[in-house]
């Protein structure tokens, strides 16, 4: 089985090899269970995009400010933690200056204002009061994020009832930027954001940094339909490959992000980035992207759709029990102006919180990818490790060939692109990884997933060290589209 990546539209940016040096492994992999491997077919991957400062990267699933892809797996993950090892919240008594920013930014202060003696108090639910969250299309951040956030405007304004709206960009009357936050003269105009971006352009979920070619409406929300299908439909049966790769304390960072996390997440900050601008700020980095008021909207939509993959497979396990998961701890100030530690297990029922989100369409739970028959996958003649200046072609054994029904049901069949290199961590990533692709790539039927890697100005002790991640891609009702299409 053959995959590579998707060429941009457009004419594309020159790719700079140390932009993204890799090292990857491409495998397959049954969920849960691995067998010994037979009967090699092909798998490629290689590069989209290229150049530019794009995306936040953080925890965009909870919310919870910095904890990556936390899918919270039995096994440790990612840089040798150990069980037992939830991600513990900060100790404000030792607030340094931040290292995630870049040296052209100046005046950036991420401590909280924390006085020794005060105390940290547990999270607890509000009371009894349900707050409605509606979209915006004529746009809950990520849970405690958007939670918090939201209590304290409440406040502010004293109307306990305020709920944040969401930006429903997964469905066509939400697929362009909010006029809301178009008008200069109110406080949601941001002017470091990408001035292209008007209501009257319709966005697209797969975004790179230089795509230059405007296509149809009608054509870009049929690709956005589909791209939605695949992120929380095909490549998404997994609650592993919804959340991501588990984060556990000590481990290195950027595990491997899930399924939306990747992407319409990430390059929706780099369509809203600001491209004059050194660093992509506001929404395009890291560090800023908070500061752009459309940040809370687009969060709220991420958030919500977790909220809708747990509703589309009822009685099915769509949440962890492992407790490095559960007990990993943050702190936030709540609307009294008191510091909180809140844990994931405080924020996995909405309800228990006090909101829910107002039902609106969902016209991609439809959207599969059509199937064309009489183009044959090109040859895989490339190896790994490489370097992704251009499209690279791998053949990758599978698990098993053939397998029943109920065994797919069972187990999703996965494609694993392991040893991901990013030698400056500092530029926008993307890469697209695709099954038994032919000549062209490009089809949407033939699309595995995408690798959306987010600029970050620095790391911790390390500079502009490389960034290493890796890359999980559920392809059972692909191979199965594949085959019937032969």
């Amino acid at each position: 089985m053959e995959s590579a990546a998707m060429p941009p539209r457009g004419v594309a940016a020159p790719w700079t090899p140390s932009s993204l040096h890799q090292a990857l492994r491409c495998n397959h992999l049954l969920l849960h269970r691995t067998k010994d491997a037979t009967n090699p077919r092909r798998i490629s991957c290689c590069k989209a995009t290229g150049r530019g400062a794009r995306v936040d990267r953080r925890d965009v699933l909870l919310g919870l400010g910095g904890a990556a892809a936390a899918a919270g797996l039995a096994t440790s993950h990612g840089g040798g933690g150990a069980l037992a090892s939830p991600i513990q919240a900060p100790d404000l008594e030792t607030c340094h200056a931040p290292d995630l920013v870049p040296e052209t930014a100046s005046g950036v202060s991420c401590c909280l204002a924390y006085r020794p003696a005060t105390a940290i108090v547990d999270f607890q639910p509000p009371p009894a009061q349900v707050t409605v969250q509606a979209p915006i299309d004529k746009p809950c951040a990520c849970r405690f994020y958007l939670y918090f956030h939201e209590r304290i405007l409440g406040k502010l304004i004293g109307d306990g009832t305020f709920a944040l709206p969401f930006w429903n960009w997964d469905a066509p009357g939400g697929m362009t930027l909010p006029v809301i936050y178009t008008n200069e003269s109110s406080p949601l105009y941001d002017e470091m954001r990408n001035p292209d971006p008007q209501p009257q352009f319709a966005l697209d979920l797969d975004y790179s940094s230089n795509d230059s070619t405007i296509i149809p409406r009608d054509v870009q929300i049929n690709q956005n339909l589909m791209i939605m299908y695949r992120q929380m439909i095909s490549g998404a049966k997994k609650k592993e490959l919804f959340f991501g790769q588990p984060y556990r304390q000590g481990d290195a960072p950027d595990p491997g992000a899930g399924t939306i996390e990747n992407l319409p997440h990430g390059p929706i900050h780099a369509w809203l980035g600001d491209p004059r601008q050194p660093n992509g700020e506001d929404m395009g980095n890291f560090y800023s992207a908070g500061r752009d008021p459309v940040f809370l909207a687009h969060h709220g939509n991420i958030d919500r759709l977790w909220h809708v993959w747990s509703g589309l497979h009822p009685g099915n396990d769509t949440g962890f029990t492992d407790a490095d998961w559960l007990d990993a701890a943050f702190l936030f100030y709540d609307e009294d102006a008191r510091p909180v530690r809140a844990r994931v297990r405080d924020c996995l029922d909405a309800a228990a919180l006090r909101y829910a989100y107002q039902d609106v369409a969902l016209p991609w739970l439809n959207a599969k990818p059509a199937t064309e028959a009489g183009s044959p996958a090109a040859p895989a003649t490339d190896a790994l490790p490489a370097t992704l200046s251009q499209t690279v072609r791998v053949a990758v054994a599978r698990p098993r060939m053939s397998r029943s029904r109920g065994e797919k049901e069972g187990e999703e069949e996965v494609a694993v692109v392991d040893g991901i290199v990013v030698a400056d961590h500092t530029r926008f990533v993307k890469f697209d990884v695709f099954v038994n692709a032919s000549s062209q790539v490009g089809a949407a039927a033939e699309c595995a997933g995408s690798v959306v890697l987010t600029p970050h100005a620095g790391r911790p002790g390390k500079g502009k060290g490389a960034m290493r991640t890796a890359a999980r891609f559920g392809i059972c009702d692909l191979l199965d589209d594949i085959i019937s299409a032969l």
